[in-house]
């Protein structure tokens, strides 16, 4: 099989991409801290931002403004920045460990796992435990791809299709059993119920400072490895005989991947889509080189959970929609685009 063509792109074209997908990023972050019930000017805001920051001048904001930027806007915009750029950059590391544009951590069924775990916590602990809430998500989802790939190999070996059923199946199991703990403990059920729907509320930078290491460690051993999973892409056969560890290197991109979205399940809820409609989009544009895919992943990826967090704070104000309802009113039609384009890949 020939190598992807997007590998073949100029190394300045890369950097082109990469530096529109950032460009792209800023001008979405200020447009969610801007936007709002009590609206903001974009010059106070970046005056007050970059004055903070190189400058001691005064700030034009009055005391109430500062507190809605600092303590309510900022620390939500950059929490939906981090989710949206591991779930994003997550997404392309599965696609490209299982050689599928359909594969991401909810396919997999890791965010079901991850879903379980944290709602053990909730249901389990008189107070929830922030800090538990990703450890317990990171348990379901590791126990989750684990039943994933014993009940692929059980069935039919270690093919993408057979990986991805299997994922599928055992979703369907653990969000059987969460379902269940929900019924048999009612006092938290509309706790549970809006976590499941996507939510990206926050108290202060609490969330921002739990979720932050992770992103960090799992996207940085990610990045860490896009050349070899470029290498992963012409087939495991090709791959051993440049010197590609295959078993180890999935090994580890599965467990970081699987770490960091079951981390930013734990805070965020359930947000569906986002790891398979980015990829996917960012290899239409600049091609399957993950080199490339997996950066732009993450950028873009955080733009778009940032503007779907703003629609679902702004489409029905003063009232506020679910998160996980705006991406999977936009990803559903899109997967199913995919499925239609993507009928070679999976028959």
């Amino acid at each position: 099989m020939a190598a992807p063509t997007g590998g073949l792109r100029p190394s300045s074209l890369r950097w082109g991409w990469l530096a529109a997908g950032i460009a792209v990023l800023g001008a979405v972050t200020l447009l969610g801290v801007v936007v709002g019930p009590a609206e903001l000017e974009a010059t106070q805001v970046l005056r007050e931002l970059f004055g903070a920051a190189f400058t001691e001048d005064a700030s034009d904001l009055t005391a109430t403004q500062q507190a809605i930027l600092w303590e309510l806007r900022l620390p939500r915009v950059v929490l939906g920045g981090l989710v949206g750029a591991m779930l994003g950059i997550a997404g392309g590391a599965y696609q490209g460990v299982f050689r599928n544009p359909l594969a991401d951590p909810y396919l997999l069924g890791v965010a079901a796992g991850a879903g379980l775990g944290a709602t053990i916590v909730i249901v389990g602990a008189a107070e929830t435990n922030t800090a538990l809430l990703p450890i317990a998500a990171f348990a379901g989802g590791t126990v989750a791809v684990a039943l994933t790939y014993a009940v692929g190999r059980s069935i039919g070996g270690r093919s993408a299709t057979t990986i991805i059923l299997a994922g599928v199946a055992v979703a369907a199991f653990f969000t059987a059993l969460q379902t269940y703990l929900q019924q048999r403990n009612l006092e938290t059920v509309r706790q549970v119920y809006t976590w499941i729907l996507g939510r990206l509320t926050t108290t202060g930078w609490s969330e921002v400072l739990v979720l932050l290491p992770y992103v960090v460690v799992s996207s940085v051993v990610l990045l860490f490895h896009r050349r070899l999973l470029d290498a992963l892409s012409v087939g495991d056969a090709e791959a051993n005989a440049l010197g590609v560890p295959t078993g180890r290197v999935r090994a580890i991109v599965i467990i970081f991947a699987t770490l960091g979205t079951a981390a930013a399940v734990a805070v965020s809820g359930l947000i569906a889509f986002v790891g398979l409609i980015v990829p996917h989009t960012v290899r239409l544009l600049v091609g399957a080189s993950y080199r490339t895919l997996l950066p732009m992943s993450a950028a873009l990826g955080a733009a778009f959970l940032i503007l779907a967090d703003l629609a679902a704070r702004t489409v029905a104000s003063p009232a506020e929609l679910p998160i996980g309802v705006i991406t999977a009113f936009v990803g559903a039609p899109f997967f199913a685009l995919i499925l239609r384009t993507s009928r070679r890949v999976i028959s």
